[in-house]
């Protein structure tokens, strides 16, 4: 499976009431997050459905940082 390869970050799906506490952290409604389809291989393996948020952790070697994704049809 693709998540086995070092290039892709980890992905993790938030519950509702974490999703909503990072939309509030923000101030957006999470329908204006980066949207990821729910084809994606990384959504498919989590099994997220829309309307869902998806956390990605990356490290660029200075440091960590997260990235959230909102899951569409698709």
């Amino acid at each position: 499976m693709v998540s086995s390869y070092t290039l892709v970050p980890e992905h993790s799906l938030l519950s509702e009431s974490d999703a909503k506490k990072v939309a509030k952290k923000f101030k957006i409604p999470m329908e204006k997050f980066p949207k990821i389809p729910a084809s994606d291989p990384q959504a498919q393996k989590l099994k997220a459905v829309p309307g869902q948020l998806i956390s990605i952790k990356r490290d660029d070697g200075n440091g960590e940082y997260v990235y959230y994704r909102y899951v569409i049809k698709g």
